[in-house]
């Protein structure tokens, strides 16, 4: 399974140009569409992500395609906007 993550601090951003292409490849019309509303594992953001380098880059992100086992559960998870993909599990306090 493919999942894309900002690997520097900053955060998860596209630039305006891949917005838009990123939109018309999914079927978006909603004007209100936001960027945190893009699953990390959309099939259209990783083949833009793969096609388009650092071109899907927002001046704030380093975006890349990270592999993982099927079937795993997981989660996104991040400090300063840099990010990692860990594996969901239990916690209690």
């Amino acid at each position: 399974m493919k999942i894309v993550i900002n690997s520097e601090y900053g955060g998860f951003g596209l630039s305006d140009e891949a917005m838009t292409e990123y939109k018309k490849r999914a079927g978006i019309t909603d004007s209100d569409f936001w960027i945190w509303e893009i699953p990390r594992d959309c099939p259209h953001l990783i083949e833009m992500v793969e096609e388009g380098g650092t071109d899907v880059n927002d001046r704030y992100s380093y975006l890349k395609v990270v592999e993982i086992p099927d079937g795993v559960d997981w989660q996104i998870c991040e400090y300063d906007g840099l990010e990692w993909i860990a594996e969901k599990h239990r916690t209690w306090s």
